[in-house]
């Protein structure tokens, strides 16, 4: 995504969309969400009704609009500054605990803004924002190989309030925590 973004500064890119209109130019986001695209074109040329039958004689979910979801992410690692890479290293490692951006800044021994300024322009995120991404990518995977509740991998991601949890996966994800869960995790009749 970064190099799309270095290679062509003036297309607004949308994370995650499914489905791009521009003009009379369709797109769809992946692989699968070509049916998306497809029901998609079906409602807006046909109608809704059209639509919802089309989807349901497919199986096809409805009304997705976004992959975050499917997202995984891998920090945002192309860039050659060895600093920020080394409080990458850091986060990733002690993501559980607390972690407060003047003690990332001094790990590198600079400045708390100046700090900020280069962790944004290497990695396209905030210290926190960053944090909240590698805290629910760790959750997301305990919803997929565990049998852990909520609570407890809510606190092993290291967050101590429910709802700045529920919001956050939301946001990241697309899905409440249990809804992730029913959708991924491991079935019963899975070996």
């Amino acid at each position: 995504m970064n190099e799309f973004r270095e290679r062509y500064p003036d297309v607004q890119v949308e994370d995650g969309a499914i489905i791009t209109e521009h003009g009379n130019i369709y797109s769809s986001g992946g692989a699968s969400s070509l049916w998306n695209l497809i029901l998609y074109l079906v409602e807006k040329f046909a109608d809704r009704e059209t639509a919802v039958m089309v989807s349901k004689l497919f199986a096809l979910d409805i009304g997705r609009n976004s992959q975050s979801q499917f997202a995984i992410f891998k920090g945002q690692r192309n860039h050659s500054d060895g600093d920020i890479q080394k409080v990458q290293d850091y986060i990733e490692e002690h993501y559980s605990t607390k972690i407060i951006t003047d003690d990332l800044a001094a790990l590198i021994n600079s400045s708390r803004k100046t700090f900020e300024r280069r962790f944004k322009d290497a990695t396209n995120n905030t210290t926190t924002e960053y944090l909240q991404r590698v805290r629910i990518e760790a959750a997301k995977t305990f919803f997929e190989e565990s049998r852990k509740n909520v609570t407890e991998i809510m606190l092993e991601v290291g967050y101590t309030d429910m709802r700045t949890f529920r919001d956050t996966f939301k946001k990241i994800t697309g899905l409440a925590p249990i809804e992730y869960r029913n959708k991924f995790a491991k079935t019963s009749y899975e070996v």
